[in-house]
């Protein structure tokens, strides 16, 4: 594989899952992966995913208030952002997450899902993973 095809591991950060999505090796198109628990393996779950997929960045959402302030949240999600750096010897970027679930949601309404599917929090919090890493892909080529 040459050098500039990689992914992008998206995580959205949850206190008992987290929602993972991956770039295309472009890194175009972002599409959830899966949940995993945040438990005790945590790590060793990225860590086989980073090693499966190729992956040379992590972008973690980072959940500020409408105003763009920090809260509770953010601190939990700062914590988690040095175990990652701790743990891995990847780029971890930040990116606003605000409204991600909401859209995530949104998403499952139009692709026709039934309301016990959009009660998975499990599928939201993948989906929600996905539009937290199409954003930041999007606002990279934007800035190129």
């Amino acid at each position: 594989m040459s050098e500039d095809m990689y992914r992008i591991l998206g995580i959205d950060f949850g206190s008992v899952r987290i929602g993972i999505a991956l770039s295309d090796p472009l890194r175009v198109i972002a599409k959830g992966l899966t949940t995993i628990p945040n438990d005790e393996n945590v790590y060793d779950a990225i860590h086989s995913i980073i090693e499966e997929h190729n992956v040379q960045k992590i972008v973690v959402g980072y959940p500020l208030d409408l105003k763009g302030q920090t809260g509770a949240k953010t601190m939990e999600v700062d914590i988690f952002i040095q175990q990652l750096q701790r743990h891995f010897s990847l780029p971890v970027i930040r990116h606003d997450e605000r409204f991600t679930s909401v859209i995530a949601e949104k998403a499952m309404l139009t692709m026709g899902t039934t309301k016990k599917q959009r009660r998975d929090k499990g599928r939201i919090d993948e989906i929600a993973s996905a539009v937290m890493l199409q954003g930041f892909l999007d606002s990279v080529k934007k800035a190129l």
